[in-house]
C-alpha cells in the first residue's frame, strides 16, 4: 500500500466503481427505475462498496481500513443478493445477471485478499504511534 497514494489507484475501488456504474445503467435503462425500493437499495449498496473502500483508505491506518473493507465486502454481498431480485423480477436477462454477479464475486474475492494482506502488514496508522 505504500506506493498507492490515492484510493482511486486501488483496483478494488476501480472495479467497484464500474459495478456501481453498471447498476446505474440498469436503473436508467429498465423498469427497475419504477421499482423504487429495490432501485434505491441496489443503488445504495453498490455505491457503498466504493465509498467504504475510499473512506477506509483515507483513515490512514490498516486497522480502520480493514474494518471499512469488511463493510465494503458486506455491501458487495448485499448488491449481489439484490441482483438476484433484479433478475427474478425480469429487469435484466440471464446474461447480464451472470456478468454482474461475476463482477461482484471478483470484487469480494479481491477485497478479501487485500484484507489478508493488511492483516500481515505492520503499518497501523499515524494515530496509533506512541509518542516518545
Amino acid at each position: 500500500m505504500a506506493t498507492i497514494k490515492n484510493f482511486e489507484d486501488l483496483e478494488i475501488w476501480q472495479l467497484s466503481r464500474t459495478l456501481c456504474q453498471d447498476v446505474f445503467e440498469i436503473i436508467n435503462e429498465t423498469n427497475l427505475k419504477v421499482d423504487y425500493k429495490l432501485k434505491e437499495q441496489i443503488n445504495g449498496s453498490s455505491g457503498s462498496i466504493m465509498d467504504n473502500i475510499a473512506e477506509g483508505f483515507e483513515r490512514d491506518g490498516n486497522k480502520e481500513f480493514h474494518n471499512f473493507l469488511s463493510i465494503a465486502k458486506g455491501s458487495c454481498g448485499e448488491t449481489r443478493s439484490q441482483l438476484y431480485r433484479v433478475y427474478d423480477r425480469k429487469y435484466i436477462d440471464e446474461e447480464k445477471f451472470k456478468e454482474l454477479k461475476d463482477k461482484s464475486l471478483v470484487i469480494s474475492q479481491k477485497t478479501s485478499a487485500f484484507m489478508k494482506y493488511l492483516e500481515k502488514d505492520d503499518y497501523r496508522g499515524i494515530k496509533y504511534k506512541k509518542d516518545n
